[in-house]
């Protein structure tokens, strides 16, 4: 049973951007926002190195970690291309402008 966490509105992350949630169960999550209004969330820490997600560059679909260039899926959390991993990602839903994070996990690596 998922329980759903008010974290604020679309307008509250840039385009192309970011925002972190800490939580004390899940640690920290990165929510993303893409040029067409999706929002997306996952574990704030690559699995390669354990950089900050959050602090990569949105581009389409994907987020490319700031630390070594991994590119990751926004809606599923696994690395594109010839690199190998994924990092959690945890559902979201929108209602009335407001997102809506669920901690309950739906991949770890």
């Amino acid at each position: 049973m998922n329980s759903w966490i008010n974290i604020g509105r679309i307008e509250d992350i840039p385009r192309q951007g970011s925002r972190v949630v800490k939580t004390e169960s899940s640690g920290d999550i990165a929510i993303f926002r893409t040029v067409s209004d999706s929002i997306y969330a996952l574990n704030n820490k690559c699995p390669h190195k354990g950089g900050p997600i959050s602090e990569g560059i949105v581009h389409g679909e994907q987020i490319t970690c700031p630390l070594h260039n991994w590119t990751f899926d926004l809606a599923t959390g696994e690395a594109t291309g010839a690199d190998k991993g994924a990092t959690g990602h945890y559902p979201i839903k929108i209602e009335d402008g407001e997102i809506y994070l669920s901690l309950s996990v739906d991949y770890v690596q």
